[in-house]
């Protein structure tokens, strides 16, 4: 109020107390073709430590994939999570803090029993962790990079957050993340040994092409269900199509 700037409060979080999320837009050579990727990012808030995964599409699967491998890779779950207000997981923005948060996420946010916290809305700052990650990700391993196929896109993010990312000093602790991750380690919880369903479900109906329709893609299934309307579950790598309960076709992604 008397500088007429803005002053913040640099925020501090203990071992085991939080995640960070967000999606990136980034290009890629994948075969010499310019390919877009949605990148999501899973950092923890303390050590810094975190999880890079590349995929073709933003869906509730993909987000659910993201942060199931990052938690298993990560070997446990902290407190509460820290996300802006993305589709997949918000319907309706409310006054403050007030979300109607969709049901599918919050499914997902109570089966790994940890707190969805939305950041205020233009307020990346909330989120600075990862905000400052998705920079560095495409600075440092994106850019420049070529690959022979989507397929060849993880395994390389892993192996240079691994070799790289996280066994740098990091400016701002003067320590490598991987140090800090094992001290962190101890105060996740433990990852649900029950499985969560990342499939997003739909009822599709069945084309004279004998085909169905997702994202812009079309999935044959046999002619005899011609105009009949059938279950589709969706997951981040493949698609399986149900006719009362049944599995009647199967397709990767």
């Amino acid at each position: 109020q008397t500088s007429g700037r803005g002053t913040f409060v640099p925020l501090i979080f203990q071992p085991g107390e939080a995640f960070q999320f967000d999606w990136s837009e980034d290009y890629a050579l994948l075969n010499g073709r310019p390919t877009k990727l949605q990148v999501a990012h899973t950092k923890l808030s303390h050590s810094r430590a975190f999880i890079t995964r590349a995929y073709l599409l933003q869906t509730h699967e993909m987000l659910f994939d993201a942060l199931t491998q990052a938690f298993r890779v990560l070997g446990g779950v902290p407190q509460r999570g820290i996300f802006d207000n993305m589709k997949t997981a918000v319907d309706r923005i409310g006054q403050g803090k007030v979300r109607q948060v969709n049901a599918r996420f919050a499914a997902m946010a109570s089966h790994y029993l940890f707190e969805p916290d939305f950041c205020n809305v233009a307020s990346g700052w909330e989120q600075g962790r990862v905000e400052n990650g998705v920079g560095y990700v495409k600075k440092n391993f994106l850019a420049g990079q070529e690959f022979i196929d989507f397929s060849a896109v993880q395994p390389a993010a892993q192996l240079w957050v691994d070799t790289v990312a996280d066994v740098r000093v990091h400016g701002a602790t003067q320590r490598r993340p991987v140090d800090m991750f094992e001290e962190e380690r101890a105060q996740l919880k433990r990852l649900n040994p029950a499985g969560f369903d990342l499939a997003r479900v739909r009822t599709v109906s069945v084309n004279k092409q004998f085909r169905v329709a997702l994202d812009s893609n079309a999935y044959s299934v046999p002619s005899r269900h011609v105009g009949q309307r059938l279950t589709m579950k969706a997951w981040a790598d493949r698609v399986c199509i149900y006719a009362k309960g049944d599995l009647v076709a199967h397709h990767p992604r």
